[in-house]
């Protein structure tokens, strides 16, 4: 067994298919084909030596190590998500773009300016 974290993308299939319970849903969530996700599976299972899921008649169930390591790969993938939206938030800017005459700018827009700058950084 490899001490290496297995691909990410086996890692999200297996996530998608284990809270679908089936490889048909997570391929669409995911979009891919079944056999896609299917091949994701299995290379997982192979590194990991063990398999993830029982595969039944139009079915699919975890197994024990498949429910051992659903939980860790769903806050794994929502910890991933919520840092990069909390990133994404960090470098959004907004701007505004004001156009005023001189004498409006010079009397009014000017001495403001510091104050709004301060109340909305």
């Amino acid at each position: 067994m490899s001490r290496r974290l297995p691909p990410l993308n086996a890692l999200r299939a297996f996530e998608a298919a284990a809270r679908h319970l089936s490889f048909t849903q997570a391929a669409e969530e995911l979009n891919v084909t079944p056999a896609a996700l299917s091949f994701q599976i299995k290379s997982l299972e192979e590194h990991l030596g063990a398999p993830l899921f029982r595969r039944l008649n139009r079915a699919v169930e975890l197994t024990e190590a498949g429910a051992a390591l659903a939980p860790a790969a769903n806050e794994g993938f929502r910890a991933l998500s919520a840092g990069w939206q909390q990133t994404r938030r960090l470098l959004d800017t907004t701007s505004l773009t004001v156009t005023a005459g001189p004498a409006l700018t010079a009397k009014w827009l000017a001495p403001r300016l510091y104050d709004f700058a301060r109340s909305h950084p």
